[in-house]
């Protein structure tokens, strides 16, 4: 029976031959949906395992090797915003470890950059970014030590007496390769392990290969449903019901082989292109997008099996007789019970509003499950949500092409949610994702600054911290004026005799900065002195705020500027007028001054975590961007299947005098219902679920997603509706007189 289908499908004209070709376009797009998504997971594993070297001087590592021991010093510098990891070594004999990705250390005076680093170094001035590098540049960074093409990173070569005292340094005798027990501040090889990014990768994963998933089981029944009348002919004949069940699935699974080697081919043609998605905040290698043999067979074989299970389910609900096909009596309709597990979810996640578990672990187990589950009662429960719209509907209107809709979707809801449930999880996650980053970002001062505080660069300690120096240097302080752009200069002087601490605070509160009014009043971004005073109290924490402090007065502190003069410099802010030159030449100057001080503007502090959260809205983006479309591919299909389902019954309307544009109303009546209402019933239960996680965990009211948002969703449904309405012209060719006829 096997040999027979082959040739059949092989050999059954081009009807035939383009139903194949629709289900392998399904299958071949699924496919390689679905690598795509595993080959990322994937390459955020290889992009962690690269950096873990970065990590070598974390303080919970422990050295073996019998090795001259390397002294290590990592720390972080910035540009424009950017992140540049700088790693200075110094080698204290010939068998000192090397780092991967050179081929020996570089020697005091020399330093060797990351590709991206020497990019930008060759297409920046010298004074805003190379001249913060010691001694020339010898040479770049091997891959196969960067977690992305986009890694900025500098090796410098130092002395051991330029480093053995530095704030971090280490003596280490051997590099990192897996992850230190305790990381902190000394592991900026971290990676996204185990961090809120994987578990959105995972999430995100899912939530794009479910409609997918969809798409290819509804190609699959579309076959199935141009194929009846030919069955029939075969049962005629004297084919059994066994028999024609094994051809519909030969048939299938041949179009699913072959879409699945479209499918890989279609992932390694667009490889470089999807490296290209900072689906983490930065690219990928396109090299690192692989998957491993388990999963490529899993694929291979899984998706033609899928596919010939699909077509065969397909099946169960007709009844092929040697006379015609019979359809089964209407399905029970689906029960309100469908509603639980949504409202579970809904109400495990308020059971946390008045009490946040206190660990990591206890927050996870407290969230996630709820979230889970809400994401689960939503496909659950939309055929009953579907089938009470539809009769809400039904039960407000009196034209005949609404009524014809709402009826069928109310007769058979699954069939009407099965097309759109793919939306579900899309439009979840996304809304999701999007409502607690946009929470995040409003409540934490945007991360950004203000347009004051953006022109800002500061270099040196908080009071707990040691001081930048005992003086700033005039040539210094005179660089810094000559810099084009330069607006004012305060430096903040540590209150050693802790003379103008209140005697309120606490005897661990550390002791206020000392400015003067007249450098002071020079950057009013950071406050102003009370009438009268000549040296003010100030606190560095607010001080670099990353809000504006103009309408702050700061009190007077009961000390002589002279005398103040005199203690050492715990901090300077510098003000420009905002530009990258001004900025960074303004940074370049305070860092060379100070090496074991990091200069840092707003945008670096917020640096970290604005990477972080416009990594979880890229993923956002593409998962909206992917997921609608697949969906309304999804339902298209399921439209021309409705409309091959049912040409003989909208044949006889149209000879009993139905205008053809009130039956096109009718098929779009009965996508577009569904469609809209569980993007509804998804976008509220997202928004719900956000708002008690904000106020739960972070103790943060739910803000509006911005118009961005809104935009992106509109533009999903517009593209899902619109490729619904370009199936509707084959109503007028496939319901014609011919159809109308018994045979």
């Amino acid at each position: 029976m096997i040999p027979f289908a082959l040739r059949l499908a092989a050999s059954g004209g081009r009807e035939a031959l383009a139903r194949l070709a629709m289900i392998a376009a399904a299958v071949a797009l699924g496919v390689g949906l679905l690598l795509s998504t595993l080959a990322s997971l994937g390459a955020v594993d290889r992009s962690n395992e690269r950096q873990l070297w970065l990590n070598t001087g974390a303080a919970s590592r422990t050295e073996t090797a019998a090795v001259d021991p390397l002294w290590w010093w990592a720390h972080s510098d910035y540009h424009a915003g950017r992140q540049i990891l700088q790693v200075d070594v110094a080698a204290t004999g010939p068998t000192a470890p090397v780092p991967p990705g050179l081929d020996r250390l570089p020697a005091p005076g020399e330093y060797v950059v990351s590709p991206a680093l020497a990019e930008l170094l060759r297409a920046t001035p010298a004074t805003q970014l190379a001249d913060r590098l010691p001694g020339r540049l010898a040479g770049t960074i091997g891959d196969d030590a960067l977690a992305s093409p986009d890694a900025l990173i500098a090796v410098i070569g130092r002395t051991p007496a330029e480093i053995s005292d530095a704030p971090g340094a280490r003596a280490v005798t051997t590099v990192a390769d897996a992850l230190p027990p305790v990381c902190g501040s000394d592991c900026p090889g971290s990676g996204v392990r185990g961090d809120a990014m994987t578990l959105l990768l995972a999430v995100a994963a899912g939530a794009m290969i479910f409609p997918v998933a969809i798409f290819i089981g509804t190609a699959t029944q579309l076959s199935a449903a141009t194929r009846e009348q030919r069955y029939a002919a075969m049962r005629l004949v004297g084919a059994t019901p066994r028999q024609v069940s094994v051809i519909s699935a030969v048939e299938s699974s041949l179009a699913a082989v072959a879409g699945t080697a479209l499918g890989f081919a279609l992932f390694f043609a667009l490889r470089p292109l999807v490296a290209t998605v900072p689906f983490t905040g930065d690219r990928f290698f396109a090299a690192d997008l692989t998957f491993t043999a388990t999963q490529a067979v899993m694929v291979a074989l899984g998706v033609p099996v899928a596919a010939a299970v699909a077509a065969r389910l397909a099946l169960r609900r007709l009844i092929i007789s040697p006379l015609g096909v019979a359809r089964r009596v209407t399905p029970r309709p689906p029960s309100a019970w469908r509603l639980a597990p949504l409202l579970a979810g809904l109400g495990e996640l308020a059971l946390f509003l008045g009490h946040r578990p206190a660990t990591s672990g206890g927050q996870l187990a407290a969230y996630l499950p709820g979230f889970l589950l809400v994401m689960a009662g939503l496909v659950i429960a939309g055929p009953w949500l579907t089938m009470a719209a539809a009769r809400a509907v039904a039960r407000r209107t009196n034209r005949p092409a609404t009524l014809i809709a709402v009826r069928r979707l109310a007769d058979d809801p699954k069939a009407g949610f099965r097309s759109v449930s793919g939306l579900v999880l899309a439009l979840f996650v996304v809304t999701a994702t999007v409502s607690i980053i946009g929470a995040i970002n409003a409540n934490r001062g945007t991360l950004g600054g203000d347009e004051q505080t953006r022109t800002a660069v500061a270099v040196g300690g908080f009071p707990e911290e040691p001081p930048l120096a005992d003086a700033v240097p005039d040539q210094l302080l005179a660089d810094l004026r000559a810099v084009e752009g330069f607006r004012g200069l305060t430096v903040v002087h540590a209150d050693t005799d802790e003379s103008a601490r209140d005697p309120a605070d606490p005897v661990d509160f550390p002791p206020p900065g000392l400015v003067l009014c007249s450098d002071l009043a020079r950057v009013p971004v950071a406050g102003h002195c009370s009438a009268g005073a000549s040296v003010a109290a100030v606190w560095a924490h607010h001080f670099l705020s990353l809000r504006s402090n103009e309408d702050v007065e700061w009190p007077a502190a009961a000390i002589s500027p002279e005398e103040v003069g005199g203690l050492p410099v715990q901090l300077l802010y510098v003000t420009t007028d905002g530009s990258t030159a001004a900025m960074e030449q303004t940074r370049t100057l305070l860092t060379t001054a100070y090496p074991r001080f990091q200069a840092r503007t707003v945008d670096d502090w917020a640096s970290d975590q604005q990477r972080t959260l416009a990594g979880w809205r890229q993923l956002a983006n593409v998962v909206l961007l992917a997921t609608l479309p697949i969906a309304g591919c999804g339902l298209a299909v399921s439209v021309v299947a409705g409309l091959s389902d049912r040409r003989r019954p909208f044949a006889m309307l149209r000879l009993a005098g139905a205008p053809l544009p009130m039956l096109r109303r009718v098929i779009g009546l009965e996508s577009v219902l569904p469609l809209l209402a569980v993007a509804v019933i998804s976008i509220g239960a997202a928004f719900a679920a956000s708002a008690m996680f904000l106020r739960s965990q972070l103790r943060y009211d739910l803000v509006s997603p911005g118009a961005t948002y809104y935009a992106l969703v509109g533009l999903g449904l517009a593209a899902s509706l619109g490729i619904i309405a370009s199936t509707l012209p084959l109503l007028r060719r496939i319901t014609g007189p011919d159809a109308a006829r018994n045979g």
